[in-house]
This record gives structure tokens, sequence and C-alpha cells, in this order.
């Protein structure tokens, strides 16, 4: 093949012309001169120790593609999602609550503290406003930081029949948890310190720990690990209809006397104490039911009378997927209520709905505990109407009543 190649060139140098044979030693004086400035230019790199492909491929990255957009295989940035916006809900519903009292003059003064909806506007559920009317003296909002808590407080005369009547507006919407999308931005770091810490009633250490261990065994994804926690306190819980309001709440008691159960706070104390001992941001959320349950008849009230209807929630906090929503104690509760066997296809349909749905037919009222109200008050929690007076205090659990709370939906 040489052969005959060299003969070709040979042949062809015959029979072509002087201007033909001065183009063809030109363009072979080029190719010589490209060979040998890439013979020198690989020279250099080799000696500079910097490969050329890899340069040019992060000058590249830098110029065209963003390393945010595109970055390299392997580093951390490939691994974490995107963080972006949470969509809001199609479908929101506008209800108003009207909360009144029923008392008599008092040889003293008197002082009122009512609960209100928590002003931080959320993606489930937004305050629009309060109005109210009465005879009170003394009469304020009062917030904590952060959106923790908003309270009505008023006083009136020694002597005086207490009247008021406050009506709130506040407009919800389901809220769900897409274990698909790992995209929301991150909570404030003193907000999830906060809630992992112990507090009066829920412990974090001690029995709390070792039980918390003993029921995630070897799981380590965190989204796992509280499903984990919400089928033992579901397993291992007893609701008690017997109790008043939303219980007492005092987790520590349960751990002593290794009976578990009783109302909302109580059974989602437990699950918020389990999750904060294993390293899990954790909360109670305080609220009211407002309208009937789609979901099941004892989770909602009946004919618009919400005064026997406080309820106490849970929520726990992982990374991208922000807090999630939960509610083992609505579990108990149906199978109490209901009467519903282990195998009821309703019960296996609800311990999937409560791990990650919360149906807003119900109001959040704020998610602070070991607190002190206006003029000085110290409680756990606040969930209920409280009255303080010189016979006696008077709190939402009060068999008797002294106030009435109504709720109806406003179709705008």
């Amino acid at each position: 093949m040489k052969r005959r190649a060299f003969l070709a060139a040979g042949l062809l140098s015959l029979f072509a012309s002087p201007a033909a044979l001065a183009a063809r030693k030109k363009d072979a004086s080029k190719k010589t001169a490209s060979k040998s400035t890439s013979k020198s230019s690989h020279k250099k790199t080799r000696r500079s120790g910097k490969p050329q492909g890899k340069a040019q491929a992060r000058s590249q990255t830098t110029a065209e593609n963003p390393v945010l957009e595109s970055p390299y295989r392997g580093s951390s940035a490939t691994r974490l999602p995107p963080v972006k916006a949470q969509e809001p809900p199609a479908l929101w519903r506008i209800f108003e609550i009207s909360t009144s009292l029923q008392l008599k003059s008092s040889q003293g003064r008197q002082r009122l503290w009512l609960p209100l909806p928590m002003s931080q506007d959320t993606l489930y559920q937004r305050s629009l406003g309060h109005t109210w009317k009465g005879n009170f003296e003394l009469g304020s909002l009062s917030r904590l930081p952060d959106g923790e808590l908003e309270a009505f407080y008023c006083e009136w005369q020694e002597g005086v029949t207490p009247q008021l009547e406050l009506r709130t507006t506040v407009t919800t919407a389901d809220r769900h948890f897409d274990i698909s999308r790992r995209t929301l931005p991150p909570e404030r770091e003193d907000i999830l310190r906060r809630n992992l810490q112990a507090s009066r009633q829920l412990p974090n250490d001690g029995e709390a720990y070792k039980l918390a261990q003993r029921i995630i065994g070897r799981i380590l994804d965190p989204v796992a690990q509280a499903k984990a926690i919400f089928d033992w306190v579901v397993d291992n819980t007893e609701y008690d209809p017997s109790l008043p309001g939303v219980g007492s709440g005092d987790v520590r008691r349960q751990l002593e006397q290794q009976r578990f159960g009783g109302r909302s706070a109580d059974i989602n104390g437990l699950f918020v104490t389990l999750c904060r001992a294993i390293g899990i941001p954790a909360r109670r959320v305080f609220g009211h039911r407002i309208e009937q349950s789609r979901i099941s008849p004892s989770l909602g009230i009946s004919q618009g009378d919400a005064t026997r209807a406080p309820h106490c929630r849970a929520e726990f906090y992982v990374p991208g997927y922000s807090w999630i929503p939960v509610d083992p104690s609505d579990v108990r509760r149906t199978i109490a209520k209901e009467g519903l066997d282990h195998r009821d296809p309703k019960l296996v349909a609800l311990r999937k709905i409560l791990f990650g749905v919360w149906e807003m037919n119900w109001m959040a009222y704020n998610v602070a505990e070991d607190l002190v109200l206006p003029g000085g008050k110290s409680v756990h929690f606040f969930t209920l109407p409280l009255l303080e007076r010189q016979e006696g205090t008077l709190n939402g659990l009060d068999p008797d009543g002294f106030y009435r709370i109504s709720s109806r939906q406003i179709i705008a």
C-alpha cells in the first residue's frame, strides 16, 4: 500500500501544474507548523502538572454552566435538592368563630384570657382579623415573638357583670406532606433548638431516650424514624374520652408510671417527646375543631357548637421537608369512639392519612409551652379560655362552663 501511494504521488507530480504544486507545498508547511505547536503546548502542560482537558472543562463550567446549575460530579452540591417556594393551596375555606361569656358579677376584679388563632400566616391557615365588644375596663391583644402565641386579655371592675363577644375570622386549607418533594427552605436554627429542648411536661432524656432508641432500632432515615414512633404511639396508648379538654399533657408522668395515653395533648405530647429524645425537632400545636370532618364523624363538631372541641396536634421537622404534620391521637380517638378493630380497613387508612395530613376543619392557636400570660399568669400551655376572680380560677375544663364558642363557614 505504501509503494502504491508513493507511485501515485509521483505520477500526480508529473502531470500537475507549477501553481498546484506550490499550493500543495504551502498546505504541507501549515500542517507541520500546527503539529509542532501542539507538541510544544503539550510539553508545557506536562511541565506545569495541570491537564489541559480539566482546565478547559472548568473554564466552561464557570463561563457557560454555573456550578449551581451544573456542579462537579461527586460534589456535595449534586446531593442537595434545589430550594423552591412551596405552591399555595388552591382551595381555602373561611370560618367565623364567635366566643361569648356567660358570667355573673364578682366581689373582686375579674380577668380573662382568650387564645386567638396564630398571627403568622402559613400555607394551611391565615388569620383575617378580630372584632370584639363588651363592658370590660381594660382590653388588649398580646403577642409572643415568632408568632408562638396571640391572646386577648381584659379586666372587669368589682360588681360588674362581665359581657364580651369576640369574633375571629380565619381561612384554612388542608395540609398534605409530599415525600417526593424535598425542596423547602430550612427553618431558623433557634426555633429548631427550642423544639429539641425539654420542658416541664416533655422530657428528652432518661426513659424517653431509652424508649425512643428501642422503637427506632437501626432505622437511620428521620422520616422513617418518626413513622416508627408514630406507629408505636398508636399501638401502645389508650384514648380516654372521660378526661376534660386536651388532657393534662404531662408526658413525664406517663413515662414514670409506664401507662401511656390520655387525650390529645397527652398522646401527641408522647410522640413529640420521643422525637426530641433522638434529635428530631418536634412540637405540639394547640388549637380548636371548628367544622365537621370529612374523614370521620368523631373528628369534627356538629351543628356549629365548638365549645367542647379543643384539640392538640403535632408536627416534626426534617430538612428539605420542613414541618411534617401528624396526629396519632386522632387515630386512637376514632378507635375509642367508633370501636374499630385493628383489621378494620378504615383504621388502616387512618394510620396512613394521619401521618402527613391535617384536615383543616381545625384552627391552630399556638405552639407555646411553659409560658407567662399577660398579667403574670403561668400555664403549661394555652388552648382554652381562662378566667381569674376572687372566688377562684375557672378554665375551659370547668364542667359548668362560663363561655360558648360557635363556628360557621362563610361562603365567599
